[in-house]
């Protein structure tokens, strides 16, 4: 196979300007081509980042073409990337990949048939931060991981969003939206799971926008926006998640995980650095000694400082794997067992009642220094 595959995108919203402007740090990926229902939003983006503009049909009959990034409204996901298979295209998915098990089963079929890959972001784990307490696992530093909990919570996405419809809409919530972050790490960090337990509530019907250009309109909610939920992992783990966008305030850690030999406190899955501290049984929390990790590197800056983003990493991964022959990290299995977790919790809450999981999957390899900085230009 080439050296490097030729890229296109379809959705040309917010997040395509992450994928354009990232990927360049990667090696193996050519972004060449743009495609969005709004010919104006493709023309836009592709005149910004010296690309074609084309029609969905005209990407997907793009020779050049070998991997199609779907970042279309996660509602979308499955019908574009069905589409792209269809094509005899590679697909690479914002996240969640689907929004039932079946339709990712179905995307599962088509691509073994064709003999292509499916793969999904997030791939935030494979951060300097996350690789690093991966490796303080592996290395037994908190012994065997007994339970844990993690946070996910705000008010909402009203207050920045221009336009947050779909985000209590079903296929969205706090579950879908940003559970994909904490699931796909806590995949990487312990293993698959096995069933789950959850309550589900709304704090309100309606939400009111208060960012511009529609400040004051009231939109409706139609998906549970606090979700407590138990997960129960294959190595016998049990891990507490709640997600909510119905908190003002709080003082929880995004991640703790207790072993038999001490405490990991891992910083929030939705970016890729941040402190990793851990403390064993003398009960002194102390930060992990940094490391050299090149996706743990500051290379932007934000209104809370200097941070690391390499999204597009799991893409770059994909690519990489396509080109050696191996096992993608953000691949299909993974990703379609994070589906099945969270739609089991969101159905565990609707019946009141544990779900077991039908789909398992393995934990991803690790991305070590030298690894990682391979994927880099």
């Amino acid at each position: 196979m080439a050296k490097e595959l030729g890229v296109g995108i379809i959705g040309c919203g917010n997040i395509s300007t992450t994928y354009f402007s990232l990927s360049p740090l990667f090696k193996g990926l050519k972004v060449l081509a743009c495609a969005d229902i709004n010919m104006d939003a493709a023309r836009l983006r592709a005149e910004e980042y010296k690309v074609k503009a084309q029609t969905i049909d005209e990407l997907l009959a793009n020779d050049e073409l070998d991997v199609i990034v779907n970042l279309t409204i996660p509602d979308a996901h499955f019908p574009v990337s069905k589409r792209i298979l269809e094509a005899g295209k590679h697909v690479y998915s914002e996240k969640p990949l689907v929004l039932t098990l079946e339709q990712g089963e179905e995307l599962r079929r088509i691509a073994k048939e064709k003999g292509l890959a499916v793969g999904c972001a997030p791939d935030t784990f494979l951060g300097g931060a996350h690789q690093l307490a991966r490796k303080f696992i592996d290395d037994g530093g908190i012994g065997r991981i007994t339970s844990g909990a993690c946070y996910v919570m705000s008010p909402g996405m009203e207050m920045w969003h221009p336009n947050p419809d779909f985000f209590f809409l079903p296929g969205g919530g706090p579950i879908l939206d940003l559970g994909p972050y904490y699931i796909a790490n806590l995949i990487n960090l312990i293993g698959p799971v096995k069933r789950v337990g959850a309550m589900t509530s709304m704090a309100s019907e309606t939400r009111t926008i208060t960012s511009q250009p529609r400040n004051g309109e009231t939109i409706p909610v139609k998906t549970p926006t606090t979700i407590q939920a138990l997960l129960e992992f294959v190595s016998g783990a049990r891990i507490t998640l709640t997600a909510s966008w119905d908190v003002w305030s709080h003082r929880h850690a995004n991640m703790e995980l207790y072993g038999t030999e001490g405490s990991l406190y891992v910083p929030d899955p939705n970016f890729f650095g941040g402190t990793v501290e851990a403390s064993g049984r003398d009960k002194d929390i102390k930060p992990l000694e940094n490391w050299a990790h090149p996706f743990g590197i500051a290379n932007q800056e934000s209104p809370s400082g200097p941070r690391a983003n390499y999204r597009t990493a799991g893409l770059a991964d994909l690519a990489a794997s396509l080109i050696d022959g191996r096992d993608a990290r953000c691949s299909l299995d993974r990703t379609l067992h994070g589906v099945d977790v969270m739609t089991s919790i969101l159905k565990s809450g609707a019946e009141n009642r544990f779900v077991d999981l039908t789909t398992t999957c393995t934990q991803p390899a690790a991305l070590c220094i030298e690894e990682a900085q391979a994927l880099l230009k």
